[in-house]
């Protein structure tokens, strides 16, 4: 087998692996899958674009500007999952994503409001686990956050995040994702033109099909990809 056939043979793995996890989305339409390029090369993200996931995240700003430079000229619609720790990482994402999953913190939504050239669709991240080494806000803490937005014109609240335990016990899973399914129908209900809440993101390659079942409509699957 010569490189270009071992290179076709790649790709057409990648076209496999796309059809079978959209082959476990059926009853569930409205999911969107954001493919996480954390472990992905830009090779394999622009694999995965031509194998038709033309949504893709990132976690490290650094790897983020590193794969939207290298990608420039693919119709990519780039998200961004990790933590936006100061006014110089919004600077650097603020105009180059379509949505913000991580939104935790008033400052941060502050700053992005300034450099904003128009709105953008943003995810509150709420730690549901209640680790204390993980990034969001508490669940009791959402709904004034979120009436703390109200004033920035660039902020939309599309809806909540979260990432559950990373674990395999389904109980545990169902039970953290309910409580996420039960604040976003809360916020939902508020009826606030800047936060309609009207999505959850939430479920990555070892809990999304639980995820699914509890309302998410933004999947972060990256892993599943590579096996």
């Amino acid at each position: 087998m010569n490189m270009k056939e071992k290179a076709q043979e790649v790709k057409m793995n990648m076209k496999e692996k796309v059809q079978q996890v959209k082959a476990t989305l059926e009853g569930h339409e409205n999911v969107k899958i954001v493919a996480a390029t954390k472990y992905l090369t830009v090779e394999q993200t622009k694999e995965l674009y031509l194998a038709g996931i033309h949504d893709f995240g990132e976690n490290r700003t650094d790897m983020f500007l590193e794969k939207y430079e290298a990608l420039k000229d693919l119709d990519i619609n780039w998200h961004f999952f990790g933590c936006v720790q100061n006014a110089r990482k919004v600077k650097e994402i603020a105009n180059k994503i379509v949505c913000l999953h991580s939104l935790d913190k008033l400052s941060i939504a502050v700053e992005l409001d300034k450099r904003l050239e128009k709105p953008l669709d943003c995810f509150v991240q709420v730690n549901i686990s209640e680790e204390t080494n993980k990034q969001g806000i508490l669940i009791t803490r959402v709904k004034p956050f979120i009436k703390s937005l109200q004033k920035l014109k660039n902020i939309r609240i599309i809806g909540l995040m979260c990432i559950a335990t990373m674990t395999y016990d389904t109980e545990i899973l169902e039970k953290e994702f309910s409580k996420m399914q039960k604040a976003k129908e809360e916020i939902e209900a508020l009826n606030l033109d800047y936060a309609p809440c009207h999505d959850l993101s939430m479920g990555m390659t070892n809990d999304y099909k639980i995820a699914m079942q509890y309302g998410a409509t933004y999947i972060r699957l990256g892993r599943i990809f590579l096996k």
